[in-house]
């Protein structure tokens, strides 16, 4: 038999109890829960009058959900740790994911990473538009903490993911050749949030896009229009904006999907990236290069690429 004093941490009350009275010995006056914990708060607080204590201000949030709509659990194995976010996205992302509609149940998994973190970044670039009274609407204000980064080069995390999918490299110096003829002066000193997406960008790429990659040949009207496509490229100076070349590729769009645009994006993304999604293509291709994007489409039109 042993004796075991109950005061200075040698015993712990069932939870509980226990959680009512860490909130009147530390005084706790904000307690943030699941809303599967209701009753337990309603409890807890009950019992922390009794003692003459002051039961926190109570913030009740949603639960978490999988793809599937399906509650998380750790017994089922279907959750997404920080850990797991971080090695993919930066820690910024990761807040905002949780400072959003707290009360609104969320999908937690793998394929709202790179959501979050273009999210992310366009807040950032509105945060440096908006008027002082409308900052603090802002939550890039409340990350930082009144003191967010500055806009940089404007690309977004997914276009980063096509880009590595494209140029068949996991070395950042070669995804910088890129990034630097988009945006000339763009380096990891001046622009340390890129110099931070491009790693996660990577590693999601090797995790998640490729190992579910798969390019088809066009048929038909796909490969009309995909020659147009190129055609069109092929008369561009290697300097087109973004803008311009977005404008040829909807005009391209128009001529040979007038009821479905959706569908001629749908195309470009399953035959020159290999996915059913993807991002701006105006951007993309003034990002990976007029003439590398003629390369490219000339591979998907001679089935150098499908498999």
């Amino acid at each position: 038999e042993t004796t075991v004093p109950v005061t200075g941490g040698h015993c712990k009350l069932q939870w509980k109890a226990d959680w009512a009275m860490r909130w009147y010995a530390l005084d706790v006056d904000y307690e943030m829960s699941g809303k599967d914990l209701m009753e337990s708060v309603k409890l807890s607080g009950k019992i922390c009058r009794i003692l003459g204590g002051v039961p926190p201000k109570n913030l009740t949030y949603e639960l978490f959900l999988d793809e599937k709509g399906e509650k998380i659990s750790k017994s089922k194995g279907n959750g997404l740790s920080m850990e797991e976010w971080l090695k993919y996205a930066p820690a910024e992302s990761l807040s905002l994911f949780m400072y959003q509609k707290p009360k609104t149940a969320k999908r937690l998994y793998f394929d709202v990473i790179p959501r979050a973190t273009d999210e992310y970044l366009n807040f950032i670039g509105a945060y440096a538009r908006q008027e002082d009274k409308d900052k603090f609407n802002n939550p890039v204000w409340h990350i930082h903490n009144g003191n967010p980064p500055k806009p940089e080069t404007g690309l977004s995390f997914g276009i980063l993911l096509n880009l590595v999918s494209v140029c068949h490299s996991d070395d950042p110096k070669v995804i910088w050749n890129y990034v630097s003829r988009y945006a000339p002066g763009a380096t990891a000193e001046k622009c340390p949030t890129l110099a931070r997406l491009i790693p996660y960008a990577v590693a999601y790429y090797n995790d998640f896009v490729k190992p579910s990659q798969k390019y088809r040949a066009p048929a038909g009207t796909e490969t009309a229009a995909l020659n147009d496509l190129k055609t069109a490229l092929e008369t561009m100076a290697t300097d087109t904006s973004a803008e311009d070349i977005q404008t040829a590729v909807y005009e391209i769009g128009k001529k040979y999907y007038p009821d479905d645009l959706k569908g001629w994006f749908k195309v470009m993304y399953e035959t020159l990236l290999g996915q059913s999604t993807g991002p701006r293509m105006g951007s993309f291709i003034a990002l990976y290069g007029v003439k590398e994007s003629v390369a490219l489409i000339d591979d998907a039109l001679n089935n150098r690429l499908a498999n």
